[in-house]
């Protein structure tokens, strides 16, 4: 058993930190990890290689300069850009997304997303509610958090959610499901950032937060000691899952062919500016991460509150998207991930339609869209509608319903699936737990 000691701590949640980790302590349900794989074993179970990367686009995309154009509405609605064709008849989106117009029979694009509030906050795409629903309870979890409390396979799954953009709410199902912390932070995100090799110190390590911090030293005291060889091979397995570099490795962009890494930062121009480049890794190192063993990864791409200048902003962020979101589906299928591995794109709410005194839009929770890909879901056809102006659904999608197809794409029902909240009662994933029927099967 790897223990790693250190003294106790008492964080927000008021409950004391343990003073020691142990890779048991990482199972489900009171039983330790090697005891979930011998089990596995047993009963000949193969892994699941299901996967969800949450992208939040945070700030409020504009949708009508994005996937959602209206060129025939008067001039102060439709923008400066023009639509483009596609590789499907009668698609078209934003003519900054040229690489994206030739590869839209793999994604779908959802029009009029309803549900959203005016809030700058992550939780809609997290957990399909407000931060202020249902918070008495501890509010709702996020649909990663759901992951990783459902995650029943611990063969590949030891790391089962991990945020590339902060701290995620695990809502009512508490502490234990809150996703693992990986490099996030603007000039930490060279991919080498978490694996700084140095002494092994519990208080640094934060639980379970600043684990992917020590991957690599973890490893290597392990190998010291000679404490891997005593094992046997279920909890060796165990062991490696957690520290051995699979998830230490998927962070470590050096790693990755650099043909591959070129092709999520090639051909960014001087206008993108750093900060996409670092985003664009970031999609990079989910895609590590998943093809890891990770079943859900959240992160961030970009920042959208364009109250002003719009059109000036997105010339130098929509191409930037434009590469990094195309290697990503081309990185999945040419991996042979797309069937298992779902994708989202989307954001809190959308953009005035009218462009305010400033050349900007302004928040705009009545419509918004977004983009799904991979995970069987069925590709190439927009699903929901706007009217001409973009600034109303006149065939509404909830985003209660993007929610359960991706819970549907994960093998999880919405409808059925219960938990308790921190005050006793039973809890739904969902109020509307009917998935977008067009796109499952």
């Amino acid at each position: 058993m790897l223990t790693i000691t250190g003294d106790r701590r008492t964080e927000c949640d008021h409950f004391p930190r343990r003073d020691f980790l142990k890779i048991g302590a990482l199972g489900l349900g009171g039983l330790m990890l090697p005891d979930l794989l011998r089990l596995e074993a047993k009963e000949g179970k193969s892994s699941s290689q299901k996967a969800l990367i949450n992208v939040c686009l945070l700030g409020g995309p504009p949708h009508q300069d994005m996937w959602d154009l209206k060129p025939d509405a008067p001039s102060e609605i439709r923008g400066e850009f023009r639509p483009i064709g596609t590789n499907v008849p009668g698609l078209q989106i934003c003519e900054l997304f040229p690489r994206l117009a030739k590869r839209a029979d793999r994604f779908a694009l959802i029009r009029g997303v309803v549900g959203s509030v005016n809030d700058h906050s992550y939780r809609t795409m997290m957990t399909g509610y407000s931060q202020e629903s249902l918070k008495s309870a501890g509010g709702h979890p996020a649909i990663g958090s759901v992951i990783s409390k459902l995650s029943q396979s611990a063969q590949d799954r030891a790391l089962p959610y991990v945020s590339l953009m902060g701290p995620v709410t695990s809502g009512y199902l508490g502490p234990t499901h809150e996703p693992y912390i990986g490099p996030f932070i603007p000039g930490f995100m060279d991919g080498r950032a978490s694996l700084q090799v140095g002494t092994v110190n519990a208080d640094r390590l934060r639980g379970r937060v600043d684990l992917l911090e020590k991957l690599d030293t973890i490893r290597r005291d392990i190998d010291q000691t000679g404490q891997i060889e005593a094992l046997d091979k279920f909890s060796q397995r165990a062991v490696e899952v957690v520290v051995s570099g699979h998830v230490g490795e998927a962070l470590d962009l050096e790693k990755e062919n650099p043909k591959s890494l070129q092709r999520y930062v090639g051909g960014m121009s001087s206008t993108s500016g750093p900060n996409y480049t670092i985003d664009n890794k970031r999609l990079l190192m989910a895609r590590r991460l998943v093809e890891a063993g990770v079943r859900c990864v959240a992160m961030s791409w970009g920042g959208w509150d364009t109250h002003g200048d719009n059109f000036n902003y997105l010339r130098s962020e929509l191409p930037a998207l434009d590469i990094g979101l195309s290697a990503l589906l081309d990185d999945l299928r040419e991996r042979g991930l797309d069937k298992d591995v779902s994708v989202v794109f989307w954001g809190e709410f959308g953009r005035t339609p009218k462009i305010n005194k400033d050349a900007g839009r302004d928040h705009w929770p009545q419509v918004s869209a977004a983009l799904l890909a991979g995970g069987g879901i069925r590709p190439g056809q927009v699903v929901g509608e706007s009217d001409r102006l973009a600034a109303e659904a006149k065939v509404p999608v909830h985003l209660h319903q993007i929610h359960a197809t991706l819970y549907r794409a994960m093998g999880i029902d919405a409808a059925t699936t219960q938990f308790t909240d921190h005050n006793g009662r039973p809890q739904y994933l969902l109020d509307n737990p009917e998935p977008v029927r067009e796109l499952v099967s």
